[in-house]
């Protein structure tokens, strides 16, 4: 097992102060810090996306691996400050109006920030309105709106038809979330796409940015 193939287990293993101190020994012995980022922290929690898209990890798994991977980050902060580090895209995320779940939603932003992505949280409960500001001013590649109640779900596609209004629909793709929403009503609204669990939303970003 290769050094950087030690760091993607640790981190998949979730274990936060042996990725802290591993990710500081590989620093220490002069090693490239974008490639501890891309070989063993990034590669470590993609795996554990595809095992929780598989069923073969959980929640609280995910989550304590997430952390890991953020631990590492930190240590490596200091030494990639001013590198230009290439960003997976952007992309504005949110709970609808009248919603106020985002346990879902922050694992789905845990989930694209170790992809490499940039993400704006805009929180829960959030207006139509504000879902267009936001495109507006921060030109993300793709908007994710997040619901978990069947009542909330319409106003995911009053989102759709105000960005068509604002003629912003073709320039940002739309994926929808949560435990009522599925394929049939994405299909339904016109959303670019639906992903029923996080590590399947990371992967349909990446997929849908390139």
């Amino acid at each position: 097992m290769s050094k950087y193939q030690e760091l993607a287990q640790l981190v998949i293993d979730g274990d936060i102060q042996r990725v802290e101190a591993m990710t500081k020994k590989l620093l220490d012995a002069g090693e490239d810090p974008l490639e501890i980022i891309n070989e063993g922290l990034i590669a470590g929690i993609n795996e554990v996306g595809i095992r929780f898209r598989d069923g073969e990890m959980f929640v609280p798994e995910m989550m304590r691996s997430a952390r890991a991977m953020k631990a590492g980050m930190e240590v490596l902060k200091p030494a990639i400050a001013g590198a230009d580090i290439p960003t997976a895209g952007k992309v504005v995320i949110g709970t609808v109006k009248g919603d106020l779940h985002d346990i879902g939603k922050n694992l789905v932003i845990m989930m694209l920030e170790s992809s490499g992505f940039n993400v704006v949280d805009l929180g829960i409960d959030v207006p139509v309105d504000k879902f267009v500001r936001a495109v507006k001013e921060h030109s993300p590649q793709v908007l994710g709106l997040s619901a978990l109640l069947t009542t909330t779900m319409p106003v995911m596609g009053e989102v759709i038809s105000a960005l068509d209004k604002e003629n912003l629909r073709g320039s940002v793709k739309v994926i929808v979330g949560g435990a009522p929403v599925s394929q049939e009503f994405a299909d339904e609204i016109g959303a670019d796409g639906y992903a029923p669990d996080a590590a399947s939303a990371a992967e349909l970003c990446k997929q849908l940015v390139n």
